[in-house]
Protein backbone atom coordinates (compact mmCIF):
# COMPACT_ATOMS: atom_id res chain seq x y z
CA UNK A 1 0.00 0.00 0.00
CA UNK A 2 1.17 3.41 -1.02
CA UNK A 3 0.86 6.67 1.11
CA UNK A 4 0.03 9.73 -0.76
CA UNK A 5 1.13 13.26 0.17
CA UNK A 6 0.10 16.53 -2.10
CA UNK A 7 1.32 19.90 -1.48
CA UNK A 8 2.43 22.87 -2.97
CA UNK A 9 5.93 23.65 -3.99
CA UNK A 10 6.29 26.44 -1.00
CA UNK A 11 4.99 23.57 1.38
CA UNK A 12 7.62 21.03 0.07
CA UNK A 13 10.30 20.63 2.88
CA UNK A 14 14.11 20.82 1.34
CA UNK A 15 14.00 16.74 2.13
CA UNK A 16 11.27 16.12 0.36
CA UNK A 17 12.28 18.92 -2.65
CA UNK A 18 15.26 16.56 -2.79
CA UNK A 19 13.71 13.14 -2.69
CA UNK A 20 11.86 14.58 -5.46
CA UNK A 21 14.81 16.26 -7.92
CA UNK A 22 16.45 12.69 -6.97
CA UNK A 23 13.91 10.54 -8.15
CA UNK A 24 13.12 12.61 -11.29
CA UNK A 25 16.85 12.40 -12.04
CA UNK A 26 17.48 8.94 -11.56
CA UNK A 27 14.69 7.96 -14.32
CA UNK A 28 14.54 10.62 -16.39
CA UNK A 29 17.91 11.64 -16.81
CA UNK A 30 20.41 8.01 -15.90
CA UNK A 31 17.86 5.85 -16.67
CA UNK A 32 16.41 7.25 -19.80
CA UNK A 33 19.61 8.82 -20.95
CA UNK A 34 18.31 11.66 -21.22
CA UNK A 35 20.15 14.48 -20.33
CA UNK A 36 17.83 17.91 -20.35
CA UNK A 37 17.22 21.17 -17.71
CA UNK A 38 14.60 19.48 -15.20
CA UNK A 39 13.99 22.86 -13.19
CA UNK A 40 11.73 24.43 -15.99
CA UNK A 41 10.12 27.25 -13.67
CA UNK A 42 6.99 25.07 -13.45
CA UNK A 43 7.51 23.58 -10.04
CA UNK A 44 7.20 26.77 -8.55
CA UNK A 45 3.28 26.94 -9.16
CA UNK A 46 2.15 23.14 -9.12
CA UNK A 47 1.50 20.83 -6.72
CA UNK A 48 3.56 17.52 -6.08
CA UNK A 49 1.79 14.54 -5.23
CA UNK A 50 4.75 11.69 -3.96
CA UNK A 51 3.89 8.24 -3.12
CA UNK A 52 5.83 6.46 -0.62
CA UNK A 53 5.83 2.68 0.31
CA UNK A 54 5.58 1.72 4.11
CA UNK A 55 9.46 1.80 4.36
CA UNK A 56 8.60 5.76 3.81
CA UNK A 57 10.92 5.72 0.30
CA UNK A 58 9.50 7.66 -2.20
CA UNK A 59 8.72 5.30 -4.99
CA UNK A 60 6.57 7.14 -7.19
CA UNK A 61 5.65 11.08 -8.01
CA UNK A 62 3.96 13.71 -10.43
CA UNK A 63 3.62 17.08 -10.88
CA UNK A 64 0.27 18.43 -11.03
CA UNK A 65 0.16 22.04 -13.36
CA UNK A 66 -2.75 24.00 -13.06
CA UNK A 67 -4.48 25.43 -16.41
CA UNK A 68 -2.15 27.58 -18.40
CA UNK A 69 1.08 26.57 -16.87
CA UNK A 70 1.79 23.89 -19.21
CA UNK A 71 -1.22 24.35 -21.82
CA UNK A 72 -3.03 27.06 -22.47
CA UNK A 73 -6.55 25.38 -22.09
CA UNK A 74 -5.62 22.85 -19.82
CA UNK A 75 -4.73 21.30 -16.16
CA UNK A 76 -1.87 18.69 -16.70
CA UNK A 77 -0.21 16.13 -15.31
CA UNK A 78 3.45 15.81 -15.67
CA UNK A 79 7.12 14.23 -15.00
CA UNK A 80 5.16 11.23 -14.16
CA UNK A 81 7.78 8.90 -12.65
CA UNK A 82 8.09 5.72 -10.88
CA UNK A 83 11.30 4.30 -9.10
CA UNK A 84 12.47 1.16 -10.15
CA UNK A 85 11.73 -0.11 -6.86
CA UNK A 86 7.98 0.14 -7.42
CA UNK A 87 7.81 -1.22 -11.19
CA UNK A 88 5.61 -4.37 -11.68
CA UNK A 89 3.74 -3.67 -7.85
CA UNK A 90 0.27 -1.64 -9.30
CA UNK A 91 2.22 1.83 -7.94
CA UNK A 92 1.90 3.43 -10.97
CA UNK A 93 -1.34 2.97 -11.51
CA UNK A 94 -2.42 4.09 -8.17
CA UNK A 95 -0.33 7.44 -8.62
CA UNK A 96 -2.34 7.74 -12.05
CA UNK A 97 -5.84 7.41 -10.78
CA UNK A 98 -4.49 9.50 -7.47
CA UNK A 99 -3.31 12.19 -9.67
CA UNK A 100 -6.49 12.65 -11.61
CA UNK A 101 -8.70 12.57 -8.52
CA UNK A 102 -6.18 15.48 -7.09
CA UNK A 103 -6.62 17.47 -10.39
CA UNK A 104 -10.43 16.95 -10.04
CA UNK A 105 -9.96 18.16 -6.57
CA UNK A 106 -7.57 21.13 -6.58
CA UNK A 107 -8.57 22.46 -10.16
CA UNK A 108 -12.09 21.65 -11.02
CA UNK A 109 -13.66 19.28 -13.62
CA UNK A 110 -12.03 20.00 -16.50
CA UNK A 111 -9.66 18.18 -19.43
CA UNK A 112 -6.15 16.89 -18.06
CA UNK A 113 -3.76 17.27 -20.75
CA UNK A 114 -0.70 15.21 -21.08
CA UNK A 115 2.63 14.60 -22.54
CA UNK A 116 3.13 11.15 -22.71
CA UNK A 117 6.23 9.15 -23.87
CA UNK A 118 4.80 6.80 -26.83
CA UNK A 119 5.82 3.83 -25.03
CA UNK A 120 2.96 4.11 -22.64
CA UNK A 121 -0.09 5.23 -24.53
CA UNK A 122 -2.14 2.35 -24.05
CA UNK A 123 -1.23 2.85 -19.91
CA UNK A 124 -2.76 5.98 -20.19
CA UNK A 125 -5.20 4.94 -22.16
CA UNK A 126 -6.48 2.75 -19.60
CA UNK A 127 -7.54 5.63 -17.40
CA UNK A 128 -9.38 7.17 -20.41
CA UNK A 129 -7.02 9.56 -22.40
CA UNK A 130 -7.40 9.68 -25.49
CA UNK A 131 -4.45 10.35 -28.18
CA UNK A 132 -4.05 13.70 -30.16
CA UNK A 133 -2.16 14.95 -32.95
CA UNK A 134 1.04 13.62 -34.22
CA UNK A 135 3.54 12.05 -32.67
CA UNK A 136 6.65 14.64 -31.58
CA UNK A 137 9.99 14.10 -29.88
CA UNK A 138 10.40 15.79 -26.69
CA UNK A 139 14.29 15.81 -25.72
CA UNK A 140 15.26 12.99 -28.25
CA UNK A 141 11.98 10.83 -26.92
CA UNK A 142 8.66 9.89 -28.68
CA UNK A 143 6.19 11.40 -26.98
CA UNK A 144 2.07 12.07 -27.89
CA UNK A 145 -0.50 14.32 -26.62
CA UNK A 146 -3.28 12.76 -24.65
CA UNK A 147 -6.47 14.31 -23.49
CA UNK A 148 -8.81 13.29 -20.84
CA UNK A 149 -12.19 15.13 -21.11
CA UNK A 150 -13.84 16.57 -18.58
CA UNK A 151 -16.29 13.92 -16.81
CA UNK A 152 -14.06 11.35 -17.42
Amino acid sequence: MLDFTCLPFGLLTPYELYEIMALRQEVFVVEQHCPYLDADGRDLDSWHLMGRNPQRQLVCYTRLLPKGLAYKEYVSIGRVVSSPLARGTGAGKMLMQRSIEMCRHLFGDGPIKIGAQTYLVRFYEGFGFRSMGEEYLEDGIPHTKMVLEAGA
